[in-house]
């Protein structure tokens, strides 16, 4: 959740005031009722056809089709410069790969990919033929007035509707292969019409493409379904607009479709590189789920829009069946619930928070369920709009799942997923190898993560992280009293989560105005804005991460397939050194993909 700039006075009608539409009916006295169903693509849909028996599915491949899915939200320039910054180390091991241990580590470089290996082994064959393409997280508003030209703080890149990036910094044009949209890298010149031969050129378009992104897009993230849409989704709407106040998603764009299929081969590697430093906000693309992340009173657009408040059920245990919107109608066998009639305003409803606890806050989950883009990476065939189930496009040419691979540079300590937590230089655990109780929630239990860094919270956290024995710090600590997030922050709006970790910026940012994280209250117990000498300023020493814990479920959910590494860099300073920026992520996410070349 981005800070956003302030929409006006706090809105204290109901939502009867709000809109009028046929789906709205007599609820809680003084509102309507508030109805958000979610679109159910689940195992009973219809099916076209049944899938035809056919030769076995391809498990290993010559050709590599990498996605960068790249948050652009504000504040985000210190992580693209860094991937950036990794991107001559990122496609130099494509073409000269390095020689690696028996346990997948590299131990040297060698100044021609034929010279023999001092020590290890090669650890695949150059790979000849590789596509390189840029998605943002940018999706818009999904119906809202948020991220759209009804926004006052409306810019065109708050949607990029999954379409390949193609914008360079500055307002440049990055040119692509054939127009595509996408790189493509061709020494052997076997392409039609050839593609990127000179390697450095090719890491020069990929790092403008990743810069190129800015950080000036919306600030609710569908870094999940942004990947979703561009890769799996069979019938990606056009357009989205509210009609008798639902959205409703229409016509189908083409240009996603014709970029899918020029740029996804179909007996190709799939790696998808996702970078974010905070977690995913995609927002269900129907009926009244917009409404989470409405701005403004639509009645009055000089009043803010806030949502119902929940019934009290839900502070107490979201998965109760009485928990639910005090704008629905109360659910069957529960009693009238008279906290309905306190409504929520800017201090209990942030619009910055509207993605955060949202079934505990508000009584209604307006996020896409994470088992989607679970199932989207991994079943043979997925659901449209109406429900019926059609083949995976994913899975359209024998590709087998085991040729689908996520790598998730994310909000999470990397000292919770490093093989030592003391160090980088030993490299990122295996999927297989991660406890993922130490950074995820187990909803079906009812747990949290057992790192209190990975908590979701606006107060403060204490507790310790289990790897390294590191206490949290309290607000008002030294620097970084606390190595991993520095420490824990007395928030004084309410408007924002603690971090997960923070890390040095290479060049320190003095901040002017919003969004910036030293602007504002809350700069004065912000470790980002903490000088060496303990005070504060407008300067930012360093960036941060919330826990990214959609974008982690869904890595778990696909075991050895998923790559975990932090966005928090542990050396931001040298590019010399093993562990910069994210060399370490590039080495987990092609020990990953190795097995997976021929």
């Amino acid at each position: 959740m981005r800070r956003f700039l302030p929409v006006g006075p706090v809105l204290l009608g109901a939502l009867a005031a709000l809109v009028a539409a046929p789906a709205l009916t007599a609820g809680c006295v003084g509102r309507t009722e508030l109805e958000v169903i979610p679109r159910d693509a689940g195992s009973d849909a219809p099916v076209d056809a049944a899938p035809e028996a056919g030769p076995p599915p391809i498990k290993t491949a010559t050709t590599v089709d990498l996605l960068l899915v790249v948050d652009d939200s504000p504040n985000t320039e210190n992580f693209q410069s860094l991937l950036a910054a990794t991107v001559p180390y990122l496609v130099g091991r494509f073409a000269q790969p390095a020689c690696v241990n028996g346990l997948g580590n590299v131990v040297a470089t060698t100044a021609t990919v034929s010279a023999p290996c001092p020590d290890g082994q090669r650890e695949f064959q150059p790979v000849n033929d590789v596509h390189l393409g840029v998605v943002t997280s940018s999706l818009g508003g999904h119906g809202a007035d948020s991220c759209s030209p009804a926004s006052p703080f409306w810019n065109v890149t708050q949607n990029d509707a999954a379409h390949l990036l193609t914008r360079g910094p500055a307002g440049t044009v990055v040119p692509t292969y054939g127009s595509l949209g996408f790189l493509a890298w061709d020494p052997s010149q076997k392409d039609v019409p050839p593609g990127e031969s000179d390697l450095g050129a090719l890491g020069a378009d990929l790092a403008d493409l990743i810069t190129g992104a800015g950080a000036q897009g919306c600030g609710f993230e569908a870094t999940l379904e942004s990947m979703y849409r561009f890769l799996v989704d069979p019938e990606p709407y056009l357009t989205l607009p509210v009609i008798a106040g639902l959205a409703t998603p229409t016509d189908t764009d083409t240009t996603v479709l014709q970029q899918r299929a020029d740029f996804l081969r179909p007996t190709s590697a799939l790696e998808v590189l996702i970078i974010t430093d905070e977690d995913d906000c995609s927002t269900i693309d129907s009926n009244e789920n917009y409404l989470s992340l409405q701005a403004l009173d639509p009645s009055n657009p000089s009043q803010a829009f806030h949502l119902p408040p929940p019934r009290a059920e839900c502070a107490q245990n979201p998965a109760d069946p009485c928990c639910a919107s005090c704008g629905q109608a109360t659910p069957a066998g529960c009693p009238t619930d008279p906290s309905c009639a306190v409504l929520l305003d800017e201090t209990t409803d942030p619009i910055n928070l509207r993605c955060f606890d949202q079934k505990r806050r508000f009584g209604i989950d307006f996020l896409y369920p994470v088992q989607r883009y679970i199932d989207g990476l991994t079943e043979l065939q997925v659901a449209r709009r109406d429900g019926t189930l059609v083949p995976n496009p994913l899975y359209t040419g024998n590709r087998s799942p085991e040729l689908v691979m996520v790598t998730g540079i994310v909000g999470v300590p990397w000292q919770d997923v490093a093989k030592a937590p003391k160090s980088l230089a030993t490299g990122y655990q295996p999927a297989d190898e991660i406890d993922w109780g130490l950074i995820v929630d187990d909803p079906a239990k009812g747990t949290l993560p057992s790192d209190p860094l990975m908590i979701k919270s606006v107060t403060p956290r204490t507790g310790v992280n289990p790897p390294t024995g590191l206490a949290l710090a309290p607000p008002g600590s030294a620097l970084l009293a606390n190595a991993i997030n520095g420490h824990e922050r007395a928030i004084a709006e309410g408007d924002d989560l603690q971090y997960a970790c923070v890390y040095a910026r290479p060049t320190p940012v003095t901040c002017t105005a919003n969004p910036c994280n030293c602007v504002g209250p809350d700069l004065q117990d912000n470790p980002v804005c903490q000088a060496m000498d303990g005070t504060y300023g407008t300067t930012e020493f360093y960036a941060r991460a919330l826990p990214s814990t959609r974008i982690l479920h869904v890595l778990q959910g696909l075991g050895t397939r998923a790559t975990v590494a932090s966005v928090c860099a542990e050396i931001t300073a040298d590019a010399t050194t093993p562990t910069y920026a994210y060399k370490p992520a590039v080495d987990a996410m092609l020990r990953t993909l190795r097995p997976r070349l021929q």
